[in-house]
């Protein structure tokens, strides 16, 4: 008990010194960013990050200036699911549980007539996301994950669909998004091994891009005007230790491509080898190989925001899972858990780069949403306040 309450102590001295030292007008034009990168650990709250910090070697999160919390419900539940949660950062507005990039209105409408909503959910409050106003500015957008890319998190930047689990419908719009970048896994919801409607439209996704299958090509990649695809699993990635490729590398590519937009860009990369952990209830050296792996991702997004500037990056997760905390008990420190699903508490929030100080504080997570907008549409967005 003492060591968690120590270390909740320390974390809010950091939150509170953060949001008193760095001032919170808003930033002048010529400061907003060009280059935004949100990275997301799904799943990590004040515990998972507190596994990897005391594993041993600095973590690249504890060089950022901007430290936060962001409380995390959904409109209709005090404890969301990763649909809603992600649509929050995506769009600046809460929305159900289970929808992705659609508003609180679709669900009136979806159970009204489902079926109908099924064919086209095209009028189901469809909202305008971060990725798509990036889009419309000129900006290269990409998204990278450990998850099947029609997984919540990612498809809550880039489909709209009042069911997270509408796969072949998400998959769809991944087509025809047309992504500068989109690595991660799910690639049977593509070339349909895992599709209810048995269609392969792998060959659509990789139309005129630069489409990779393993790790062995994307060490080889060298950045074009392609489009860069690469979907390396049927379904999720692989835990960390067998993970190829891994997500540092994967970022590091993105990076890459990304950058040779001269308008800017805008990127989601998650862990959701983070969340798996939580629900699964793993051990405390688990649970600190993920995010340590998660943290040296951060590492090389931190490297390239710190050589190139105009770059804004924000690392938050949507929610918290497992109810984790640390225990000790003799000579035994071990992880112990209170549900295989998702808790309510807030999640921690650091940030780096122009407008990073709009993040200090205790914030809402549509609130988080809404700043991102802002930023990226370089202080012209509108929307809910």
């Amino acid at each position: 008990m003492r060591f968690r309450s120590k270390t909740f102590a320390i974390f809010v001295a950091v939150v509170t010194t953060s949001c008193a030292s760095i001032p919170r007008d808003v930033v002048s034009p010529e400061d907003y960013p060009s280059r935004v990168i949100v990275m997301l650990a799904d799943g990590a709250g004040l515990a998972q990050w507190t596994a990897a910090l005391h594993a041993g070697a600095p973590l690249a999160v504890q060089s950022m200036p901007v430290v936060g919390l962001i409380d995390t419900p959904s409109a209709t539940h005090r404890v969301t699911d990763s649909g809603a949660g992600a649509t929050a950062y995506a769009t600046g507005r809460r929305t159900f549980n289970r929808a992705v990039g659609v508003g609180s209105a679709c669900q009136e409408i979806l159970l009204r007539d489902t079926a109908a909503v099924r064919a086209d959910p095209s009028g189901c409050d469809p909202l305008e996301s971060v990725l798509d106003v990036a889009r419309a500015r000129g900006r290269a957008v990409g998204i990278v994950t450990t998850a099947a890319v029609i997984d919540a998190s990612p498809a809550a930047f880039v489909a709209k669909s009042p069911s997270r689990y509408w796969y072949d419908q998400i998959a769809d719009q991944y087509v025809a998004a047309e992504l500068d970048v989109l690595l991660g896994g799910g690639r049977g919801y593509f070339e349909g091994g895992s599709r209810y409607d048995g269609r392969n439209v792998m060959n659509a996704l990789c139309q005129g891009a630069h489409c990779i299958t393993n790790a062995e090509e994307l060490e080889r990649y060298s950045p074009d005007d392609r489009r860069l695809v690469g979907l390396f699993a049927g379904g999720a990635m692989a835990v960390v230790a067998e993970r190829q490729p891994s997500l540092p590398l994967m970022v590091r590519a993105a990076l890459e491509r990304l950058d040779r937009n001269p308008a800017g860009f805008f990127g989601m990369f998650e862990s959701e080898g983070t969340d798996d952990a939580g629900h699964s209830n793993v051990s405390l050296a688990e649970m600190a190989s993920e995010m340590i792996n998660f943290d040296r991702a951060v590492g090389v997004a931190l490297d390239y925001a710190r050589r190139t500037p105009g770059t804004l990056l924000v690392v938050l997760s949507d929610h918290e899972s497992g109810g984790m905390s640390i225990l000790e008990r003799g000579d035994s420190v071990f992880a112990a858990y209170t549900t295989g699903g998702h808790t309510g508490t807030m999640v921690p929030l650091f940030a780096f780069g122009p407008g990073a100080e709009r993040f200090a504080g205790i914030k809402r997570n549509d609130e988080v949403g809404r700043i991102l907008m802002d930023l990226v549409a370089g202080g012209t967005a509108t929307g809910p306040h």
